[in-house]
């Protein structure tokens, strides 16, 4: 690999074949040195989530005899594959570790369920500069030739710039064309949830199962969030981190005098 470019590691949760990573990596490889580590299947919606009670696999494949760069198959979840590939395959740690581009939205509370976001925070665990890239179309034949330019500019700065310790970029991109994209907006998480809702039915065996289902709900009104963004004709970018901690309720927590 040539040391003057940046190692860049490629991931996602649609799994390896998927069209989504297919054209990150094209844009990618005009940036650095492209590997790729990625599930050998969907794994849509399993979060942060890892292999610890299974054997875990990742084999070398190859899905276009012109591509120069190394691909592997993993047969775990996206974090697997961030864990797998800065432990065992690379030789370094790489530059930049980006996963998507995701069949479908990663904005508001989806981050937190989202297996292409988990990818980009784990890397962020391990000190790699990290970006999530989302297209707001769920079709396994969705365009994604609009969302390169802003993909290619946005990996770009973080290249130059670098991301703070323990950040990483939650970027989501409205279902448009390039010309209708109105340029890139950073935002704040909105402030939006899920009302769910289980549809149960009996099987012929007259066992009960349940399909999930339900509607997203944004009482957000906020001009300055990610859902506000996108339903505008804005690229959202949302900075967000690991750490878990409510900083602000710590001062009224110790207040209620605990070890009493």
């Amino acid at each position: 690999m040539d040391k003057e470019k940046p190692l860049i590691l490629v991931t996602n949760d649609d799994g390896i074949t998927a069209p989504g990573i297919r054209a990150l990596i094209e844009v990618m490889k005009e940036l650095g040195d492209v590997i790729v580590v990625a599930p050998d299947s969907p794994q849509s919606g399993m979060g942060h989530a890892i292999t610890i009670s299974d054997t875990l696999f990742c084999e070398p494949v190859t899905i276009k005899e012109s591509y120069k760069h190394k691909e592997y198959s993993c047969s775990g979840t996206p974090a697997d594959c961030v864990k797998i590939a800065t432990q065992e395959i690379l030789h370094r740690k790489p530059d930049l570790c980006v996963s998507g581009i995701n069949h479908g939205s990663n904005s508001s509370i989806n981050v937190i369920y989202s297996g292409t976001m988990s990818a980009a925070v784990e890397a962020g665990i391990e000190g790699i500069p990290a970006i999530g890239f989302s297209l707001l179309d769920y079709s396994l034949t969705a365009d994604f030739e609009p969302s390169k330019k802003f993909v290619k500019a946005i990996t770009r700065k973080v290249l130059k710039q670098g991301l703070p310790k323990g950040v990483v970029l939650n970027v989501n991109l409205p279902k448009l064309q390039a010309s209708e994209i109105k340029g890139i907006k950073v935002c704040r998480q909105a402030n939006a949830h899920w009302e769910e809702e289980f549809d149960k039915r009996t099987n012929p065996q007259g066992r009960d199962y349940y399909w999930l289902t339900g509607k997203f709900v944004n009482k957000d009104k906020g001009e300055d969030t990610d859902e506000w963004a996108l339903a505008n004709g804005f690229v959202s970018v949302v900075p967000i981190q690991f750490d878990l901690t409510a900083h602000h309720f710590m001062d009224d927590l110790n207040n209620w005098e605990l070890n009493d």
